[in-house]
């Protein structure tokens, strides 16, 4: 399969070594520039690009870049992306640490995925974003594994859903439907689900144990 991965930190990196690992035809790219990159690409095979250029042909792309950063992404990003490409957002809002008062999670109450949603002007799914980078490389399982973990993931469109379901599958963690975009606030920072190392029955408890207030030290 033909992956973009936005953002060569921890998350995007590591699931650049592990899907190229898996054989998938993997570009990556940065804010920095595909000349940043090559020790990432000597490292995985993976092809270094440009933003601009990151969903040209792909079936799926990663946008792993810090929340703040994401409307400074080019617009038409997908326009050269294959048809029904699915956007996995794996971003989260930290105010205070980070991104600043961003008005349309705190004043409308958008889910972050769907205030990220809406900068990039294409539907997204959200998973790993409470998932930690080195759990990536160190604790997939084969199907069936007694240990295997399971990560929840949120979304509208059903075929992207099934999409990115399936990769992280193959990536060797199970997957628990969390609901669609405007249900993803269970699976934002300080909720029970968020780093939770776990299988699907208790990510699908911790999910319903959420609560929709936001606390104060993760409000802007």
């Amino acid at each position: 399969m033909k992956i973009g991965i936005i953002g060569a930190g921890n998350i995007g990196g590591n699931l650049t070594r592990r899907l190229t690992a898996l054989g998938h035809d993997v570009s990556v790219a940065n804010s920095r520039g595909p000349h940043t990159l090559t020790e990432l690409a000597e490292e995985t095979g993976a092809r270094p690009v440009r933003v601009e250029e990151a969903a040209r042909g792909a079936e799926v792309v990663v946008v792993a870049v810090p929340l703040k950063a994401v409307p400074d992404l080019p617009s038409g990003l997908f326009d050269e992306a294959a048809d029904g490409v699915a956007v996995v957002d794996t971003g989260n809002y930290y105010p205070r640490q980070r991104d600043g008062r961003i008005a349309g999670i705190e004043d409308e109450g958008l889910t972050e995925s769907r205030w990220t949603q809406r900068q990039l002007g294409h539907p997204v799914i959200k998973a790993f974003n409470g998932t930690y980078a080195q759990d990536i490389l160190d604790r997939h399982r084969p199907a069936g594994a007694p240990d295997r973990m399971a990560l929840p993931v949120a979304g509208d469109d059903g075929a992207a859903k099934r999409k990115v379901r399936a990769l992280i599958e193959e990536l060797g963690f199970d997957t628990v439907d969390a609901g669609g975009l405007d249900d993803s606030w269970r699976q934002q920072p300080d909720t029970p689900v968020y780093g939770l190392r776990a299988d699907a029955e208790a990510v699908t408890k911790a999910l319903a144990e959420a609560s929709p207030e936001r606390k104060p030290e993760f409000r802007g």
